[in-house]
């Protein structure tokens, strides 16, 4: 290993790679020296060598050509080992690092960190009670999540899409009554709507998928149907309103659409009209009630509907919350009844 590898001061008697090597190094050095302001060497002193350093001049093209390969290595080693303040120069020249990086800085592009090491600075920990531009906010209860706006608190008292149409609903079920319902439904090709309560759903979960399989819809009927209903604490019906709908949803399976809320015995008020469409729901009352639940016989059943429909007209009847024979036959009579009347059947609006 020479002495320029070993990073040794050179002698006396280094050969002429070494006074090649020098001048190369005091030339740049002095091209470094110049721009950090430090005195210039070497520049005045290169026009007096003599003996070696005239003969390296003297050499044949071909023979500096095959050194200067080694001279470079040997100037790159010599600056970094043996001369101290000119390689530091020099290394801002060959693109040689003395040191390594001070702590937070960021490396040269396209140079290699340490494992683990940052590419650049982590961000400033944010101030205290400073919000970040994704930061959540707590849900009160019963609001319905970002992306699901609150329904209009007005009544609904018609049908979608108006005209001739009548919207049917069915209140209390699902209940024993229910599979009757659906089977008069189907026959003549009718949807309907189905007021449901909500222990009664969870106690029923296959018949609330049969009515949506079936293309029907669904209603929050509250948990207990209590009466009346307007008189309850406020909140008292919000625990009556917002937990049916749960329950619903979760008898029904992933997917389930509750539109809306009917107040037992049509108990509305501003406050809980407001509450349902906080949680997503409109409040859906009826034009014409078929007093089917106070079994008054299939024909009074039948006279109330024909005597109070008008076109848009929701009407008001019961698949649960008792015996609904009376209700079943009085189906067979009305659907023939309104298809021959032109009107078709429709659900409410929303």
């Amino acid at each position: 290993m020479s002495d320029l590898t070993r990073g040794t001061a050179p002698s006396a008697t280094t050969d002429l790679a070494l006074l090649q090597t020098a001048d190369a190094c005091s030339g740049t050095c002095s091209g470094a020296a110049s721009d950090t302001g430090e005195p210039v060497r070497g520049g005045a002193d290169r026009g007096k060598r003599s003996g070696p350093a005239r003969r390296a001049r003297s050499l044949r093209p071909s023979a500096a050509g095959a050194r200067r390969s080694g001279l470079r290595t040997a100037c790159a080693a010599l600056l970094v080992t043996a001369v101290t303040g000119c390689g530091a120069a020099q290394g801002g020249v060959l693109g040689l690092s003395m040191e390594p990086n001070a702590p937070g800085t960021t490396p040269a592009s396209g140079t290699p960190t340490a494992p683990g090491t940052p590419r650049s600075p982590a961000p400033s920990p944010r101030p205290t009670g400073s919000a970040g531009p994704a930061s959540a906010k707590a849900t009160p209860a019963g609001v319905p999540p970002s992306g699901s706006p609150a329904k209009s608190a007005a009544l609904v008292r018609s049908t979608a899409h108006g005209g001739r149409t009548v919207a049917l609903t069915f209140d209390d079920g699902p209940g024993p009554a229910t599979a009757d319902v659906l089977d008069v439904l189907a026959q003549y090709g009718v949807k309907a709507t189905f007021c449901q309560i909500g222990p009664q759903a969870t106690a029923n979960p296959a018949m609330v998928r049969r009515i949506l399989a079936a293309g029907h819809r669904l209603c929050d009927h509250t948990v207990h149907h209590l009466q009346p209903f307007a008189a309850l604490a406020h909140d008292q019906q919000v625990q009556e309103i917002g937990p049916a709908k749960d329950m619903i949803v979760q008898a029904g399976g992933p997917g389930t659409q509750v539109p809306w809320f009917r107040a037992p015995g049509g108990g509305f008020t501003p406050a809980n009209e407001q509450v349902a469409a906080t949680a997503g729901m409109r409040s859906l009352t009826w034009t014409v009630d078929s007093l089917d639940w106070t079994k008054p016989g299939v024909a009074a059943i039948v006279a109330n509907v024909q005597r109070e429909l008008r076109p848009g007209g929701v009407v008001l009847m019961h698949d649960g919350g008792g015996d609904r024979t009376e209700t079943i036959a009085a189906l067979h009579q009305l659907l023939p009844w309104l298809k021959a009347q032109g009107y078709t059947f429709d659900f409410p609006a929303g």
